[in-house]
């Protein structure tokens, strides 16, 4: 038994997983998932002056959520968290997150295992969502076929873009933990100020913020990113367009990764890929158009059929992994 975090800007996604290690090519089994308001986002850009007040707040609604199952499922043995933001692979510190301003060389594993008492691995919310789709999806073939059988590209597209990689069966991080920070790849010389301190990123376009921003520009409207979706599916042209200078940026972006990491399999997932017709026809043009000729109709782009799932699933696979 195991617990997997999905930790998002305005959600919390807490899933209860068993997994038998004795039988072969087992998968993972969601047995329980439940959701919270956590607007952590908002928390932490409310209180950069009082970064700490920030912390203990998400430390204290983490701990809750957790302990609203512990009491069902005693046999929780340890606890996989995916956060988003840069994790030292060794120390396992949060030492930035750009979307929750103010965090900087925070301990989630430490802190929140001393008010559990349990076993806490804390990893990007990317990484362990790409992990989640290996496990469930890519696992299997492992021994069967080509390495790039095993290897996939997360793309997860919400508040922001995060990125994860499984190469050949194995989660890489990098060395400082920024690895296939992709959302925060320059696709806009001088554009949109990020919160990772550059500009142009491919997140302040793809993302449902990107989105948001986007549509504002053009109609002078506030909406969220779904009312914009159903506003492109109504016809109106600057939702439209909105989502399809996201989709141009992803490709833009994914382009770039797929040149210098080259695999067959990339999963596009989070809230966003609910409105992936709108993006798709902009994205698949200008991927065609980006990638290098020895690339071209040879990388399989595929939709996230696990909903919010695979975040929780990759977080609770990587504790059991690592304890």
């Amino acid at each position: 038994m195991l617990i997997g975090i999905d930790v998002g800007g305005t959600n919390l996604r807490l899933g209860v997983v068993e997994y038998d290690e004795t039988i072969y090519n087992a998968r993972p089994r969601l047995i329980e998932e439940k959701r919270f308001h956590a607007d952590f986002s908002n928390l932490c850009k409310s209180h950069q002056d009082n970064p700490e007040q920030a912390w203990q707040t998400i430390l204290n609604t983490t701990a809750a959520a957790i302990e609203s199952v512990q009491v069902k499922y005693p046999k929780v043995s340890a606890v996989g968290i995916g956060f988003p933001g840069f994790i030292d692979p060794k120390s396992q510190k949060i030492s930035q997150s750009p979307n929750l301003p103010g965090l900087s060389n925070v301990d989630l594993s430490v802190d929140l295992s001393r008010m559990i008492e349990l076993p806490v691995i804390t990893e990007n919310d990317a990484l362990a969502a790409a992990y989640g789709e290996y496990v469930m999806h890519l696992s299997q073939t492992n021994g069967q076929n080509s390495s790039q059988a095993n290897s996939l590209i997360y793309l997860g597209l919400g508040t922001g873009v995060g990125g994860g990689l499984i190469l050949n069966g194995q989660p890489f991080q990098g060395q400082h933990g920024v690895a296939m920070e992709v959302g925060h790849i320059a696709v806009k010389p001088n554009g949109r100020l990020c919160g990772c301190g550059n500009r142009g990123c491919m997140e302040q376009y793809a993302s449902a913020s990107g989105v948001v921003i986007s549509y504002f520009e053009a109609s002078g409207e506030h909406c969220n990113a779904h009312e914009i979706a159903n506003r492109a599916y109504q016809g109106d042209v600057n939702a439209i367009a909105a989502y399809s200078l996201a989709g141009i940026t992803l490709a833009q972006a994914l382009a770039h990764v797929l040149k210098v990491i080259d695999v067959a399999n990339v999963v596009i997932g989070g809230g966003m890929s609910a409105g992936w017709s709108l993006m798709e026809p902009s994205f698949t043009q200008q991927l065609n158009e980006d990638l290098i000729p020895a690339l071209r109709d040879k990388v399989n782009v595929s939709i996230s059929d696990m909903g919010d799932q695979a975040g929780m699933i990759g977080a609770a696979m990587l504790a059991w992994q690592k304890i």
